[in-house]
């Protein structure tokens, strides 16, 4: 049997950052992971044509490049470099206008400004006000909830007054924020295609606090990928934590964790093996899988039950790589520079987009988010060529059949046709995935959904992934959720791994008992 003081189960970023950070303190850690090799959502492999890295899953990091928990690592020692496209994000309307976002805020000012002259100014404003709250307001979302130090010093910052409205604008559907600061129409769909990087269409309450997150980001530090890939991301954890003695073994599923009065002891692999876990088990999958498959019900409280039973996950998605013989010939100047693409709608469209998938049915007309991967880092594929990749939403629960994959993704290179006369000419291979097809992939990619759970507000913060469990603690002590259904979410950030780590630490540190005294009774008033 092995024995170590931690397990985590699942080598995606959260893992391996949960798993660094507990190695710092002298724990011994061992990270099983089912797929073959580390990364969960971060992974890098050839598969349109030889030569060309295509991003399995996630590609662009702008909460990874911000994050304090990955700046705090020092991954850069570890082999880790990050690279830019010329320009960060372009969307292009339906009629061929198209909005940038650029590292250059005077760029970016200047794109909104041609929709609309006022907007110039009252872009830079945002912007200003990001640059006010940007450290506060960042350790407020990814530190623990409720984040006491980092939320004091955002209130100290903002004033009393101030800080209503922020709030107010945390709650506010996108578009609604977008009318009351823009009047154009540039501005707008910046912040509504970013927020729809969640699951959060323009009228759904809590999206501007993304799109406005999202884009004041990528102004800040762009949207960066690594260079060689995204598993180079994952690789770079890897490589930290083993040169700390501790160990990742992949092609290893963990079927169960071992409960006994109510503490977690280790884990039984899908062969029968166990390893003890003397202190700790974090676990890096999704809070139903955690719940119901891992743990099981007779280890849980009945009201948790009930809540899991309502947990909400996000939209499935569909993914389409491309090798190409050439850059994507763009009919916008913008999109040719720019590393993110977003396309297929105007502010109306996101939200027949969006509205579609709530009620279950298939959008007529795709709203695209597209990767330009060699226009970012030209490592991605041979000379003269480009690597690209577009994913759209789809509702969840469907039957994707290759024939019906196959008609799915041709309507995605029609959106591109229309924009980009010649696309199809330049396809040498491409590669379709289903919502079936990444969750093979990916366990946690559970029908497809790649944000770990709705972004939805009555599914974050106190509530995520159930009202009561806002921290890593669960009802089983001594295990930890480590995953993004936790908060603060979806995200390359490692935040949810890192908030597991210190709970763990915490939870075994001097005052170790008090803390689960305190812990176990919140647990109470929320399950009795």
């Amino acid at each position: 049997m092995d024995d170590y003081d931690a397990v985590v189960v699942g080598a995606g970023p959260n893992g391996l950052v949960a798993a660094n950070l507990l190695a710092d303190e002298g724990w011994s850690v061992l990270v099983l992971e089912a797929a073959d090799t580390p990364g969960g959502a971060v992974r890098t492999a050839e598969i349109t044509a030889p030569g060309f890295r295509n991003d399995l899953f996630s590609a662009f990091y702008p909460l990874g490049v911000a994050s304090p928990v990955l700046a705090g690592l020092g991954l850069a020692d570890h082999g880790l470099t990050w690279v830019h496209a010329p320009e960060v994000l372009a969307h292009v309307f339906p009629d061929g206008r198209s909005a940038l976002l650029s590292r250059d805020p005077e760029r970016t000012a200047a794109s909104v400004g041609a929709f609309d002259e006022r907007d110039a100014d009252a872009w830079l404003a945002e912007f200003e006000v990001w640059r006010r709250v940007r450290d506060d307001l960042l350790g407020a979302l990814l530190r623990p909830f409720p984040p006491v130090r980092a939320g004091a010093r955002l209130l100290r910052e903002l004033g009393a007054s101030d800080a209503l409205r922020f709030a107010r604008m945390a709650t506010q559907p996108v578009r609604a924020f977008g009318d009351e600061r823009f009047h154009g129409d540039g501005a707008k769909i910046l912040l509504a295609g970013n927020a729809l990087h969640t699951d959060l269409g323009p009228d759904q309450a809590g999206g501007a606090v993304f799109g406005w997150l999202l884009a004041m980001l990528g102004q800040e530090v762009g949207f960066p990928v690594p260079r060689g890939g995204a598993g180079e991301l994952a690789a770079a954890l890897v490589r930290r934590l083993e040169a700390r003695g501790g160990r990742v073994e992949c092609g290893r599923p963990v079927r169960q964790v071992v409960v006994a009065d109510g503490k977690a002891l280790g884990v039984r692999d899908a062969d029968g093996g166990l390893v003890r876990a003397r202190r700790a088990v974090l676990a890096d999958v999704p809070a139903p899988a955690l719940y119901l498959g891992l743990v099981g019900p007779d280890h849980l409280p009945a009201r948790l039950l009930e809540d899991l039973d309502r947990f909400e996950w996000d939209d499935a998605t569909i993914k389409v790589d491309w090798a190409l013989s050439g850059p994507v010939p763009w009919l916008s100047e913008d999109a040719r520079k720019a590393g993110t693409i977003h396309l297929g709608a105007d502010l109306d469209g996101l939200a027949d987009f969006a509205n579609d998938l709530a009620c279950r049915r298939l959008p007529r007309h795709p709203f695209l988010l597209l990767g330009q991967m060699t226009t970012t880092d030209p490592t991605r594929s041979p000379a003269g060529t480009e690597s690209v990749w577009a994913y759209t939403h789809v509702p969840r629960g469907e039957t994707w059949s290759p024939d019906r994959l196959r008609r799915r993704a041709d309507r995605v290179e029609q959106v591109l046709e229309t924009h980009a006369p010649g696309f199809r000419d330049l396809v040498i291979a491409r590669s379709v995935s289903g919502p079936g097809d990444l969750q093979a992939r990916n366990r946690s990619v559970d029908g497809g959904a790649i944000n770990a759970g709705t972004a939805g507000i009555h599914q974050q913060l106190v509530f995520r992934p159930t009202p009561g469990l806002s921290r890593a603690d669960t009802p089983v002590d001594r295990l930890f959720l480590a995953s993004a259904s936790a908060h603060p979410g979806g995200g390359v950030h490692g935040a949810c791994g890192a908030n597991a780590a210190r709970a763990a630490l915490a939870r075994h540190g001097h005052a170790g008992g008090a803390y689960r005294a305190v812990v176990g009774a919140a647990l109470r008033a929320v399950y009795r």
